[in-house]
């Protein structure tokens, strides 16, 4: 369900344009909006990052209460200072003729090696709202993680991508000491955390 808008939260686009386009876009858009107080803003101009909608998955084995994550090189965290190969779960941009769904299971394939089972919906979240248009609908999948490791991803797409199955309780030591730090990822681990056993008694 959509969030409810409260009184005067409406917005006009008065113009845009696309600022850049390389491997991503920015677009330069300029809007007013209502004011709480009453009345309308005057004339504000964003240059917002237009990434478009993503999906990801956190594969979970409840017979061996493992999780399956990957772990990948990321520009943005280099750029940021910080180590540059991250702790994630499976995730992709939706493609126009993809559902959320369709493409977790494509990207579990991929980027993983693995075929999902059932699916739960667990978010449907905004990443970075006051910069980027990209948001993520996040999943929880039913998966046998047995088989899980190794290398995989698309040498196409300069993908390079570690493929590790932990034990729940790792990946929960590995969250408080902050080695995983993908928020996507965070969120999909404080979910099953909190419904970890109505998940496991779902697909016993």
């Amino acid at each position: 369900m959509p969030p409810r808008a409260l009184p005067n939260e409406s917005a006009e686009l008065v113009e845009h344009e696309v600022a850049f386009q390389g491997y991503f876009r920015i677009g330069r858009y300029r809007f007013r909006h209502g004011l709480y107080q009453g009345g309308q803003s005057g004339i504000i101009q964003r240059e917002v990052f237009e990434r478009g909608t993503a999906a990801g998955v956190l594969p979970y084995d409840p017979q061996r209460d493992e999780v399956v994550l990957i772990r990948q090189f990321r520009a943005g965290a280099y750029v940021a200072g910080r180590h540059p190969w991250m702790w994630e779960i499976v995730a992709g941009i939706i493609e126009p003729s993809e559902t959320p769904e369709s493409l977790v299971r494509r990207e579990a394939v991929e980027e993983a090696g693995i075929e999902l089972r059932e699916v739960i919906p667990v978010h449907d979240v905004m990443l970075t709202p006051g910069a980027c248009s990209e948001g993520c609908v996040i999943f929880v999948g039913h998966v046998d993680s047995s088989a899980a490791g190794g290398v995989h991803g698309l040498e196409s797409e300069g993908e390079n991508i570690l493929v590790q199955a932990v034990s729940f309780a790792e990946a929960r030591t590995m969250l408080e000491h902050g080695e995983i730090a993908n928020a996507v990822t965070v969120i999909a681990l404080q979910w099953l955390a909190l419904h970890r056993d109505e998940v496991r008694a779902r697909w016993r």
